[in-house]
């Protein structure tokens, strides 16, 4: 008996393996259904316009976090963080703007077209303005800050004021780049599909220089 068990079992391993491997081959056809679409450089998806319109609000809001560093104490490496991201971000609005509008698609509505860059700076007479331009806003996006993450934002002291926004820019960027994945997994249209890649190495880079400076 005890010599006639293993033979037993590795009989059935066969037998196990011959039918995996069957099922194996009966399912390539749906692998292969499942392979991404090809990209085009003319014809966009349901993804392409999520990706833009979504986006557009959240480089909004990193636009307006920018602006919230006006007249205050940062470190010149920070400075320059916060000009590269405004040199980034703006034309990236720009552009997706005008593919919705190219695809007949309603442009979002964002903070900044509240607050439009006139910011007091903090302690001003527009005070609440960051938080008041939240009202109607999508902040579910990943990474997006809440109306009281602005306002906390905008209300800090000049000491606290570089760490809190490195570490909100940290947290919005990550929230940029998972979008951006999302794109490149799903999206159609090449040029947004490459823009998506470009701001996932462009902020990937600026989380590392941030940590670096929080480090």
């Amino acid at each position: 008996m005890r010599t006639q068990r293993p033979l037993f079992r590795a009989t059935w391993a066969a037998a196990g393996l011959a039918v995996l491997l069957t099922l194996s081959a009966c399912g390539g056809g749906s692998e292969e259904a499942e392979a991404p679409q090809k990209l085009s450089e003319t014809e966009h998806n349901k993804a392409d316009v999520a990706f833009a319109t979504d986006m557009i609000q959240h480089h909004a809001q990193a636009m307006s976090m920018v602006d919230l560093t006006m007249d205050r104490p940062l470190e010149p490496e920070v400075q320059e963080l916060a000009d590269a991201i405004r040199a980034a971000q703006s034309p990236e609005i720009e552009t997706m703007s005008g593919w919705l509008q190219e695809w007949g698609e309603e442009v979002p509505s964002t903070m900044r077209d509240h607050v439009n860059g006139g910011h007091e700076g903090h302690g001003g007479e527009d005070e609440s303005s960051m938080s008041d331009s939240m009202e109607g806003m999508d902040d579910d996006m990943p990474g997006m800050m809440s109306a009281e993450d602005m306002e906390a934002l905008e209300k800090a002291s000049d000491a606290e004021f570089q760490d809190m926004w490195l570490e909100m820019m940290i947290e919005h960027h990550e929230g940029a780049i998972e979008m951006s994945e999302t794109e490149q997994d799903e999206g159609r249209f090449k040029p947004a599909v490459d823009l998506a890649g470009t701001i996932i190495e462009t902020q990937s880079a600026e989380i590392e220089t941030m940590e670096k400076i929080l480090g």
